[in-house]
């Protein structure tokens, strides 16, 4: 490995990339709960390259039987660009039942269609579950919804992927 790329500083996004490998190391069994507490609080606090890549360095990607991955590559077609837009913006209406209808029939032919969809669905259940554990008070969210949906839908006509912060990943 380069040393300049090494020593290249990084950013949160490449921190939490590694924390999600290393919550599938941990849901796989291949961390125990102390070690994968450690890993993380490292991946949390690297400051370059060098330093997050020891942390992943024992542990290779085992992809899930029967699952393919997604590409990371933008969409091929206006068509599932559309669709991944639609997945969007049925959660204005249907909450997470519309998304989550999305990524189970659309989902199966595209794998932009299915990341779109289970963001929104992870979006919508995640401000109904604050709605709910604040009795109520959360419902203001929706409001809000309303905006990160229209973003969201956004950035998938233009063929872009689209993460919503500080939401749970319910569904992959």
């Amino acid at each position: 490995m380069d040393s300049g790329y090494a020593d290249l500083r990084v950013s949160n996004a490449e921190r939490e990339q590694v924390v999600e490998r290393l919550q599938e190391a941990y849901a796989d069994g291949r961390l125990d709960h102390d070690e994968f507490d450690m890993r993380t609080h490292l991946a949390m606090t690297s400051k370059t390259r060098r330093d997050l890549d020891a942390v992943l360095l024992d542990l290779q990607p085992v992809p899930k039987a029967g699952r393919v991955p997604a590409p990371n590559a933008g969409p091929s077609t206006s068509e599932e660009r559309m669709l991944a837009a639609v997945a969007h913006g049925l959660g204005y209406f249907t909450l997470f039942v519309g998304p989550l209808i999305m990524m189970m029939t659309a989902g199966k032919r595209s794998a932009y269609v299915r990341e779109h969809a289970a963001e929104a669905v992870n979006f919508q259940l995640t401000v109904l579950l604050v709605t709910i554990v604040t009795f109520g008070i959360g419902g203001l969210l929706y409001a809000v919804t309303w905006i990160v949906a229209a973003v969201a839908a956004l950035f998938a006509l233009t063929g872009q992927p689209f993460r919503t912060p500080f939401i749970l990943r319910l569904v992959k």
